[in-house]
């Protein structure tokens, strides 16, 4: 397999999820990996990655800051040569009423899920205009980028701007030959649902984590929660060249979530 044979790709989030599902699948495909994560547990995507044959550096990285995410895009330019690809993934949810929610908790989540997207842009954009070659960045955005649901205000507004921060960039950047493209995954199965504050509290009231698993599931037309390789293999398309002819777009990947 070798989709993206000779290509650098910075992956954030790259510790669980769809962040690590997406380090080993580019891997896979002939991509020399930066997988980052605040965790430093991603050392462990990359050890598998590398014995699997891939090539892959872990960095400790807080998407939140500047200064660290200039030194990661220097870090993968000296490990490799250049930057290709660039998946601005890494995210939180902070579930609350907007009546409860603190400015303290909006701002975090804005700095988390859409600051960073932001600085991940600006600087893979410095780095791909230095060699000439174009590039492609996929944002990871979800579905309450799209359509709201309870309890999300903070979450669907910081989604919602990485929806249309990448159109306006892919416009902006299309001269460049770099493309930029959002992916909205639905409900996929991933430790950020059994870590949420409000977890403990579902399964209670389910009765137990199968029944709210299924639950969850339910709400899916196809009848079942999201797997991290659905979504890496989408956002492997957008990184890919088969996706040379796409930028601005929405790749929306739910089960049908959104198309009732």
């Amino acid at each position: 397999m070798s989709r993206l044979k000779d290509k650098v790709a910075l992956v954030t989030g790259a510790a669980s999820g769809i962040g690590r599902a997406t380090a080993v699948l580019f891997a896979r495909e002939g991509a020399r990996v930066m997988a980052t994560d605040i965790s430093p547990s991603g050392e462990q995507v990359v050890q598998e990655i590398r014995a699997a044959g891939g090539v892959a550096t872990f960095a400790v990285h807080d998407v939140r800051d500047e200064t660290v995410w200039m030194k990661v895009i220097t870090r993968s330019l000296e490990s490799y040569g250049r930057l290709d690809v660039l998946v601005n993934n890494a995210g939180i949810a902070i579930s609350r009423s907007v009546a409860e929610m603190t400015l303290a908790e909006w701002r975090e989540q804005m700095a988390v899920n859409l600051d960073s997207v932001f600085l991940g842009i600006k600087h893979a954009v410095r780095a791909m205009r230095l060699e000439g070659r174009g590039g492609s960045i996929v944002n990871v955005s979800s579905v309450s980028g799209l359509v709201g649901s309870p309890s999300t205000s903070a979450y669907s507004a910081s989604k919602g701007g990485v929806r249309m921060l990448s159109k306006a960039v892919a416009v902006e950047c299309a001269a460049d030959g770099i493309r930029v493209n959002s992916v909205f995954p639905g409900g996929v199965r991933t430790p950020i649902w059994e870590t949420a504050d409000w977890w403990d509290g579902f399964v209670e009231q389910m009765g137990s984590e199968h029944e709210a698993w299924k639950r969850l599931e339910a709400a899916s037309p196809l009848g079942r929660m999201g797997e991290p390789d659905d979504i890496a293999e989408a956002i492997l398309y957008l990184a890919s060249d088969a996706s040379r002819y796409v930028t601005g777009s929405e790749l929306v990947v739910d089960g049908g979530y959104t198309a009732r």
